[in-house]
C-alpha cells in the first residue's frame, strides 16, 4: 500500500524573532567544525611528511572539493525555502524522497556518532593534560556529554553564545602558535621541508586521507537552516566565507610549521604546536575548545536533522521526534535520542573501527548534494532558478566526482560498504513505495530522457526490422473486458507500449466533465493488475468518432499506436458497426487485432469479469497456433505469437505454424518453406504442414481444438461485406475458445 508524503507543519509552530544571521547561525558552527583536533595534533605529521609543497597542494585539494559542494549548496539553498533538516532537506526535495530517506538515516547517525568522537577526542586530550584523571576516562566522557546535550537542549541561542566564547579561545590559541611559529622562523628548516619525507608506508594519498576529514564541517550551517532569519543568504556566504578563512589558517600552518621545526619531530610530536606555541597553555585550551565546539555542532545538527525527517513521516514510527517545543521550536525530543546515541558509544569505547564510515557518510552526502545540483542544472528545468550564480553544472559534476574519488582514496573498503549501505536503504524505501508531494527532479530526469529519446527517435529513419508492438487496447473501464489488457499487456510487455483506451459515447455535455473520472477508473485498474500501460479517454458522439480522434491524436512521433486491439462482436447484428470501425481504422494504415473469447459471450459475463479477475491471468494448456496464408497478414501474426510466448508464464507454450494442403505432392516443399520461414525469422516454430480436403473450418476446428490460443488472419471488408466477413470467420473459428483475428497494415519484418 502507498503512503503518501506532505510536509507536515506543527500546529504549535510560531514565527518566532529569534532567528540566527550568517555570522552566528551559518559562519561560526562551520569554522569551529572545521578548525578541529587534525589541526591541533595531526597537522604538523602531514606537514613533516608530505613537505611544506605538497601539503600546500593537499590543502588546496581538500578546499577545492569543499569548495565544489559549498556552490551546489548555495545554487540549491538559493532555489528553494529552505526549512530544518539542512543537507536532507535540500536533497530530498531534490533527489526525492528514497535518497532523501536514505540521506536522513545516514547524515543523522554520522553526527549523533560524531558527537561521542569529539567527545573521546577532547577527553584524551584531557587525560593526557591532567594524566592522574586517566582511569576516569568514562566518566569524564559521560559528563562532557551530559554538559553538550544541557547546553543544546537549553536551546539554540545558548549554544550559539557558549560558540562565541569557543570562538575566541581558538583564536588566542592561533594567536599564540602564529606568535611563536614567527619567533622560532628558520631558513634551515624551510629549505629541507620544501621536499617530501615520508616515513614507510606512507605518500601523499594517505596524508590527503589523514587530512581530509578536517575539511568536513561546511554543513554546519546548514543543518541550522530552520533557525536562521534568511538560510538562502546566510548559508552561501557564511560557509563560503568559513571555508576561506580556514582555508587561510591552514595554508599559513602548512608554511610556519615548516619554516619552525625539522621534519623529524615534526612527524613523531603530536603536541608539535603547542610545542611552537608562546602560551601552550592557549593550544590546550584550543584543542579542548576545538572538541567541544565540534561535539556541540553535532549536538546541535543531529536532533534537526532527525526532526525534518519524522516530520515528513517517511517512517510513521518516528513521528514522535518531529515535535518541536518553545516559541523557537527547539527538537528536544530528537536532542534527547542524540545524546543517547552518543552515551551508548561512549560506553562502548573505542570507535576506531567506525570512524572510517562516519567519514564516508559525510562524503556520500556531499557527493548526492553535487549530484542534485548537477541534474537541476543539466535537465534545464524551469523550476531551477537559483539566485546564486556561481554554480555550474560542470562545477557539481566536479565535485561528484571528486567526493566519490575521496571516498575511495580514504579507504576502499568502508567506500564499497557505505555506498551498498545507502544503496540498500534506497531499495527499502523504493519498495514500500511511498510517495511525496513536495516535488523532486526524479520526473525532469525523466522527461528530459524522454524527450531527447523522443527527437532521437524521430530524427532517424522507422525501419520495419525496428518495428515494436504499440498498441491501443480499446478496453473499456478495463474491468468489463479484462481479457483485453491483459493480452494487450501480454503483447507488450518488456516489448513495446500499451494504451488502455476508453471511448465513452453519447452526449458530449453528459460525459466531458466526468472525462477525469473514467481516466482515474482506468488507472486505478491499470495500478491493481500491475499492467505496464498508459491510460486514455476521449467522449465523442459516436464510437467511431472516438476512435478516429484516438488515433489520429493519441501518441508522440515514432510512440503513435501502430495496432488497434479490439473485441470481436458477439452477434451479427453488431456486425455492421464493427465492420465500419476497422474500415476505419485500415484506412488509417494501423493493424487491427480482434479478440474473440467464447468465455466472455455471456450476458453476466460483466458481472464475473468484475469479481474474478485471477481466473483471466490464468495461463491456458495447449500451444499458440498460427494458421499461415503467406506474408500478408502471417508476419504480424508469427510475431506477435513470439511476444506473447517471451513472457515467462507462456514459454511452455509452443508456437505452431501451420498449413494446410490440398495434395501430398506439394506437403514437402510447403514444409521446406515454413523451416526456410522459421530459420529467417528466428523465432521458435514447430512447422506443421496438414494435408486434407475437408473445409478450412473443419481443419483449424480439428487441428487446435485444444490450442490455448489461434491466431487467423483477415481482410478489412468493403462496405456492404461486413455481415459477410463476421460469418465467415465465425465459422472458421467455430467453438474454439480463444481466437485472435489479425488484420495487417504492415511496417514489420521477419527478416532482418
Amino acid at each position: 500500500m502507498k503512503s503518501n508524503l506532505t510536509p507536515s507543519i506543527p500546529k504549535n509552530a510560531t514565527v518566532s524573532s529569534t532567528k540566527f544571521g550568517m555570522f552566528g547561525g551559518v559562519f561560526t558552527p562551520c569554522t569551529l567544525t572545521i578548525l578541529g583536533v587534525i589541526m591541533f595534533l595531526r597537522f604538523g605529521q602531514v606537514v613533516g611528511q608530505s613537505g611544506i609543497l605538497n601539503a600546500i597542494l593537499i590543502v588546496l585539494a581538500a578546499k577545492t572539493i569543499t569548495t565544489l559542494t559549498t556552490l551546489s549548496l548555495s545554487a540549491i539553498a538559493t532555489n528553494t525555502r529552505v526549512k530544518g533538516g539542512g543537507a536532507y532537506y535540500l536533497i530530498s526535495r531534490s533527489l526525492g524522497v528514497e535518497f532523501g530517506g536514505a540521506i536522513g538515516v545516514l547524515f543523522f547517525l554520522a553526527q549523533a556518532i560524531s558527537v561521542a568522537l569529539y567527545i573521546i577526542g577532547f577527553t584524551e586530550a584531557f587525560a593526557e593534560t591532567f594524566p592522574s584523571l586517566a582511569t576516569h576516562f568514562v566518566a569524564i566522557a559521560s559528563l562532557v556529554n551530559l554538559l553538550t546535550f544541557v547546553c543544546v537542549y537549553i536551546g539554540a541561542g545558548w549554544t550559539i553564545r557558549v560558540q562565541y566564547l569557543i570562538l575566541a579561545i581558538l583564536a588566542m590559541a592561533l594567536a599564540s602558535f602564529y606568535a611563536g611559529a614567527i619567533a622560532d622562523f628558520n631558513p634551515d628548516y624551510f629549505a629541507a621541508n620544501l621536499s617530501s619525507h615520508f616515513v614507510d608506508g606512507e605518500n601523499s594519498f594517505t596524508m590527503f586521507a589523514l587530512f581530509f576529514p578536517a575539511v568536513t564541517g561546511i554543513m554546519a550551517g546548514a543543518n541550522m537552516s530552520g533557525d536562521l532569519a534568511n538560510p538562502s543568504k546566510s548559508i552561501p556566504k557564511g560557509t563560503l566565507l568559513a571555508i576561506a578563512v580556514t582555508a587561510i589558517i591552514y595554508l599559513s600552518q602548512a608554511f610556519l610549521l615548516g619554516c619552525a621545526r625539522p621534519s623529524e619531530e615534526l612527524i613523531r610530536n603530536n603536541m608539535v604546536i603547542r610545542d611552537i606555541a608562546v602560551w601552550p597553555i592557549a593550544i590546550t585550551a584550543g584543542v579542548f575548545a576545538a572538541t567541544l565546539s565540534s561535539a556541540l555542532g553535532s549536538m546541535m545538527g543531529a536532533p534537526r536533522i532527525l526532526q525534518a525527517f519524522a516530520r515528513d513521516e517517511i517512517f510513521k514510527s518516528i513521528r514522535f521526534f518531529g515535535t518541536g517545543s518553545g516559541l523557537t521550536n527547539e527538537p528536544r525530543r530528537a536532542t534527547v535520542l542524540t545524546f543517547a546515541i552518543a552515551q551508548v558509544c561512549i560506553v562502548l569505547g573505542d570507535l576506531n573501527a567506525i570512524a572510517p564510515i562516519i567519514t564516508m557518510f559525510f562524503m556520500i552526502t556531499y557527493g548526492l548534494l553535487n549530484l542534485a545540483t548537477f541534474y537541476e542544472a543539466v535537465t534545464k528545468n524551469p523550476s531551477y532558478r537559483p539566485t546564486f550564480r556561481y554554480s555550474h553544472w560542470i562545477t557539481s559534476l566536479l565535485g561528484t566526482v571528486g567526493c566519490l574519488g575521496v571516498m575511495f582514496l580514504i579507504n576502499w573498503v568502508w567506500a564499497t560498504v557505505s555506498i551498498g549501505f545507502i544503496a540498500l536503504l534506497h531499495w527499502y524505501i523504493r519498495t514500500r513505495e511511498i510517495e511525496s508531494r513536495w516535488g523532486d527532479l526524479q520526473s525532469g530526469v525523466v522527461f528530459e530522457r524522454a524527450r531527447k529519446a523522443l527527437l532521437r527517435l524521430e530524427e532517424q529513419s522507422y525501419h520495419s526490422k525496428n518495428w515494436r508492438p504499440v498498441i491501443m487496447a480499446l478496453s473499456g473501464t478495463g474491468w468489463t473486458r479484462p481479457h483485453i489488457p491483459i493480452y494487450g499487456h501480454w503483447l507488450t510487455s518488456g516489448q513495446g507500449i500499451l494504451t488502455l483506451a476508453q471511448v465513452v459515447s453519447g452526449d458530449i455535455e453528459d460525459h466531458a466533465e466526468r472525462r477525469e473520472r473514467y481516466e482515474k477508473t482506468l488507472r486505478n485498474f491499470i495500478a491493481k493488475e500491475e499492467l505496464q500501460a498508459f491510460p486514455v479517454v476521449t467522449c465523442n458522439e459516436f464510437l467511431s468518432d472516438g476512435i478516429e480522434a484516438l488515433i489520429q491524436c493519441h501518441g508522440i512521433g515514432g510512440l503513435r499506436p501502430n495496432s488497434v486491439l479490439m473485441g470481436w462482436p458477439r452477434d451479427d447484428s453488431r456486425a455492421d458497426a464493427f465492420g465500419a470501425n476497422i474500415r476505419l481504422i485500415a484506412r488509417m494504415n494501423r493493424s487491427v487485432l480482434a479478440m474473440r473469447f467464447l468465455a466472455h459471450r455471456q450476458e453476466d459475463a460483466e458481472a464475473d469479469d468484475a469479481n474474478d479477475l485471477d481466473a483471466h491471468w490464468e495461463i491456458p494448456p495447449g500451444t499458440i497456433d498460427v494458421w499461415w496464408r503467406g506474408m500478408e497478414n502471417g508476419a504480424l501474426m508469427l510475431l506477435l505469437a513470439h511476444l506473447l510466448h517471451q513472457n515467462q508464464g507462456w514459454r511452455d507454450n509452443a508456437i505452431r505454424l501451420i498449413r494446410v494442403v490440398e495434395n501430398e505432392e506439394a506437403q514437402q516443399e510447403v514444409l521446406k518453406h515454413l523451416l526456410e520461414l522459421r530459420t529467417a525469422s528466428r523465432i521458435s516454430v514447430v512447422p506443421k504442414v496438414i494435408v486434407s480436403q475437408q473445409t478450412a473450418s473443419e481443419i483449424i476446428r480439428e487441428t487446435s481444438a485444444k490450442a490455448a490460443i489461434v491466431l487467423l488472419g483477415f481482410q478489412t471488408p468493403e462496405e456492404g461485406e461486413e455481415l459477410e466477413l463476421y460469418q465467415r470467420m465465425e465459422q472458421l473459428a467455430g467453438d474454439l475458445p480463444r481466437v485472435l483475428f489479425v488484420d495487417s497494415a504492415g511496417g514489420m519484418a521477419l527478416e532482418s
